[in-house]
């Protein structure tokens, strides 16, 4: 297991941590994170996997979590009150939106230096790397949009029964967080594959490592209150692929039908029985799907 440390760089006017794997002479492929998860939430043996493909992996904290830079807000904050006032069309509460956390990500490959790189998102790294996308289309050698959506209100929505996974103030106390982290992923997760154990082992790593509650309140006003992204999609001309679990709760499936339905020629991977997580028993077909869609693009190219 490595230490994650990480190493630092000024991105977008902010500091970001990051960390790579794998040799820098090999294609780069940028792993985008969710809704307040640290790079850390990339498995290192997902990674490792990707590095066996013949990737150079980067794994980075998003803006306000982990060890990248707090965005000061003034004042406390009630998610639930300020999700459904943006909800209802009043983004002003919204410290900053999707687009900027797609240019911290643009900023930290222009200092790492790479010109372009294979772009992986999960749920709001999902949305971030469609952003990338949008913006800086000429960075993005492929796309690979997992349990994600297009912003539009029509598709992807949460099921009700999981909106308190969303809207629950997280615990203060350490086992008291974990306990609560790892219910809210059995309530969205892979319902056959879930693994208690992961789930505890990752929330206890990323206490540990930052505990910043503030920050996942930000990030979901930043995707309630980012529009659509559906008729910037249709224009974009890159090889892409949307990878969506049948049984996601969290981010329906209409969501990644849609996304695969508005990116011109994008491949739509539906993975029977998984739902909002990543479980190890779907990492060979999803690995598998990105170094093929590499593969395609590199023989297009």
């Amino acid at each position: 297991m490595t230490e994650h440390g990480g190493m630092q760089t000024t991105a977008n006017g902010i500091e970001i941590a990051y960390e790579t794997m794998g040799d820098p002479s090999d294609p780069p492929l940028l792993l985008v994170m969710g809704l307040g998860a640290q790079l850390i939430s990339w498995d290192d043996e997902w990674c490792q996997g990707l590095v066996d493909r013949g990737f150079h992996v980067i794994r980075y904290d998003n803006r306000d979590v982990g060890l990248s830079t707090k965005v000061p807000v003034e004042g406390d904050l009630d998610a639930e009150s300020a999700v459904m006032a943006a909800l209802g069309g009043n983004a002003a509460a919204a410290p900053y939106l999707l687009a900027d956390m797609a240019a911290d990500a643009i900023g930290l490959l222009d200092a790492l230096g790479i010109d372009e790189a294979h772009v992986v998102g999960a749920s709001m790294g999902g949305m971030i790397a469609q952003s990338i996308a949008i913006a800086a289309p000429e960075r993005v050698t492929t796309l690979t949009s997992i349990m994600s959506t297009t912003g539009d209100p029509d598709v992807g929505q949460p099921k009700p029964e999981v909106l308190p996974v969303l809207l629950t103030p997280a615990p203060t106390e350490r086992e008291a967080y974990i306990a609560h982290s790892v219910e809210g992923s059995r309530a969205i997760g892979s319902p056959d594959h879930f693994d208690p154990e992961r789930a505890a082992d990752v929330a206890a790593r990323g206490y540990d490592r930052c505990f910043y509650p503030r920050g996942v309140v930000n990030q979901l006003l930043a995707i309630v209150s980012s529009p659509s992204r559906s008729d910037a999609l249709r224009q974009l001309d890159l090889p892409a692929l949307v990878v969506h679990g049948t049984e996601d709760p969290l981010v329906t499936p209409s969501g990644g039908e849609r996304t695969a339905e508005v990116i011109p020629g994008a491949e739509l991977l539906l993975l029977e029985g998984m739902g909002h997580d990543l479980p190890t028993f779907y990492w060979s077909q999803i690995i598998e799907a990105i170094t093929s869609l590499a593969a395609r693009s590199a023989a297009a190219a």
